[in-house]
């Protein structure tokens, strides 16, 4: 099958890891866009323009005016017209050999599986967690891989779940957050050139899975700051017993590979990242999970005096920038070598910017025996929205 000619792909063909079979295995590859927004917007232009043979689209949505900054598929002569619709539109202008499939519906769980089966592949750009899960799960039931974006105020997420040997969203948020518990990007805001960074990185993602190239991001969660300008690697592996891709082998995070690739950042949520998720980067757990507190919890253990150690786990320009008063530094790529020097007698509280980098350390921790060892949930980003209002957000 070929989709356009081969001059329009030139250039990604003259490069000798893809050639022409590369751009053949474009052709018959068959793509799921769910959710043509902040995400799928720019990564539907990508690979239409690289030649996937078919691009399916699935929105329930019309454009607003709110969505231009960052949605860069739509004009302002779009608004009010289905996302879909005006998508397909603009997408055969980009590459008018390319099938473009809609779906003008909401995906959910009881449509998720129809829809996904006839595909190879899904790019998640959604921003609620029911339709996350529900992605999730099909794939996993279907045998089909999704790549993970989300993003919230600076910050984006990005991996590939559900791949044959890899884990499942479930595995890293095994249950959705608390309703109301995760800020929306329509609450906090994102900066517009945020989504495009982190859509193109899934399109990139989804390009390398159907030509067959490179390696995936699968069992890797990259963390991206773009403040900071800088990015993160964390280690996942399947999760013991996840209902998700029902696992029965023993769980572990690479504890050393992940501080090993760590830089500097302050991650989120997936956060529904997409428009994430800190559950991530939109992506927080619930507070039903023992190893995860409340920020309100913790106050009130300051305010009766329970002994506790209040772990800081960023960077110091983070430390510098926001901190909880009485709590000690020890930036998450210092924690193995730094382990000696904390008490493992008393309750410990972790925390980060959003709850990622304290969740993995948290579990990492306890497998060291610091069985007392609990997350704050939402990091210090919750902490100054519902305890102390004094402690700057960034």
């Amino acid at each position: 099958m070929t989709v356009g000619s081969d001059a329009r792909y030139d250039r990604q063909r003259r490069l000798p890891e893809f050639g022409d079979a590369g751009q053949a295995r474009l052709a018959s590859s068959r793509v799921l866009i769910v959710g043509v927004g902040g995400l799928g917007s720019p990564a539907a232009q990508y690979l239409a323009a690289a030649g996937v043979g078919t691009l399916g689209l699935v929105d329930d949505d019309v454009v607003d005016v709110s969505n231009l900054h960052r949605q860069p598929l739509y004009g302002t002569a779009d608004v009010g017209r289905a996302k879909v619709d005006a998508a397909a539109s603009r997408l055969a202008v980009v590459n008018p050999h390319v099938r473009v499939v809609r779906h003008e519906t909401r995906l959910t769980r009881a449509n998720a599986r129809a829809i996904i089966t006839d595909y190879d592949i899904v790019l998640d750009g959604t921003d609620t967690f029911s339709a996350r899960y529900a992605i999730n799960d099909a794939c996993v039931a279907l045998g089909v891989p999704f790549v993970y974006g989300s993003v919230a105020r600076f910050e984006g997420q990005v991996s590939v779940f559900a791949t044959p040997d890899g884990p499942c969203y479930r595995c890293l948020f095994p249950e959705p957050p608390a309703p109301g518990s995760v800020p929306t990007c329509a609450e906090e805001g994102v900066l517009g050139v945020l989504p495009g960074l982190i859509g193109v990185w899934q399109a990139t993602e989804v390009l390398k899975w159907c030509a067959g190239l490179g390696e995936p991001l699968a069992g890797r969660l990259v963390l991206f700051d773009a403040l900071g300008a800088r990015t993160q690697e964390i280690r996942l592996a399947r999760r013991a017993g996840c209902v998700g891709c029902g696992m029965s082998q023993t769980m572990s995070r690479d504890m050393s590979h992940a501080m090993s690739h760590a830089a500097s950042m302050s991650p989120s949520a997936s956060h529904p990242v997409s428009q994430v998720p800190s559950h991530p980067a939109s992506s927080e757990p619930t507070e039903s999970r023992p190893d995860v507190v409340a920020p309100e919890t913790v106050a009130a253990w300051q305010a009766t005096g329970t002994p506790m150690l209040l772990l800081d786990v960023r960077e110091p320009w983070e430390h510098r920038t926001a901190a909880i008063a009485g709590s000690r530094l020890v930036p998450f790529g210092t924690l193995a070598e730094q382990l000696d020097s904390i008490d493992r007698t008393q309750p410990l509280v972790v925390y980060c910017h959003r709850g990622t980098r304290s969740r993995v350390a948290v579990e990492w921790l306890r497998e060291q025996g610091f069985g007392q060892a609990v997350s704050l949930r939402g990091g210090i980003d919750a902490w100054s929205v519902a305890v102390d209002h004094s402690v700057p957000r960034y």
